[in-house]
């Protein structure tokens, strides 16, 4: 049987990160019950800051952009829950728990960053175009950082123009999921703009 001092002993042991995975796996899994029940152990044992901390890491990495203002509630019931300390920051903590597990998710946000980083930390990355660089200063006419499109000059405030390095200018690491109605108007808007930008919708 775990005790509330067994709990609490273990804030820095192999357990209490246990309960951390187990909270935000069943959160993602959509199990209400379960994220409740670890919630529970993490709250006996006092330790507020790495309940909130995982629990906004959860609203990011697993709600996403398949419904964005569950975050933002996510963000203030931590501010609340901070501000009330225990016993009381159970309440709005168990309100954001239950609205999370509840939602739709989507890691699309993750992974997008992700495939970046990699390309970067591979050195897979190539010359800024002379048009995107930093043209304020005297002589940067010379240098060539001239010819940049500014998209509100443009009907719509958007005109077809290459922002990526020649060396990966198809690269694509966003990658939306329609699981909640935001990502889903995102992931068409995403569409209209790649096949705009297209060469075949310039012939």
């Amino acid at each position: 049987m775990l005790t509330k001092k067994a709990l609490t002993q273990d804030k820095n042991g192999d357990g209490h990160y246990n309960v951390l995975s187990a909270f935000q796996k069943s959160i993602r899994g959509s199990d209400v019950n379960a994220a409740l029940h670890y919630a529970a152990r993490l709250i006996e044992s006092g330790d507020l800051n790495s309940l909130t901390r995982r629990l906004m890491v959860i609203a990011y990495e697993d709600i996403g952009l398949a419904n964005p203002s569950a975050a933002a509630r996510t963000v203030t019931a931590v501010e609340a829950a901070n501000k009330l300390g225990f016993p009381e920051a159970r309440i709005p903590l168990s309100d954001a728990i239950i609205e999370l597990c509840l939602s739709p998710k989507s890691n699309s946000g993750i992974t997008a960053i992700d495939e970046a980083l990699k390309d970067v930390q591979t050195g897979n990355y190539g010359v800024i175009p002379k048009y995107l660089r930093d043209a304020h200063y005297k002589g940067a006419k010379e240098l060539g950082h001239v010819g940049y499109k500014f998209p509100h000059d443009y009907p719509n405030d958007w005109v077809s123009q290459q922002y990526l390095p020649n060396k990966i200018k198809n690269a694509k690491y966003y990658h939306p999921k329609e699981n909640g109605k935001f990502e889903k108007a995102l992931g068409e808007q995403y569409k209209r703009l790649n096949q705009a930008s297209s060469p075949k919708s310039k012939e």
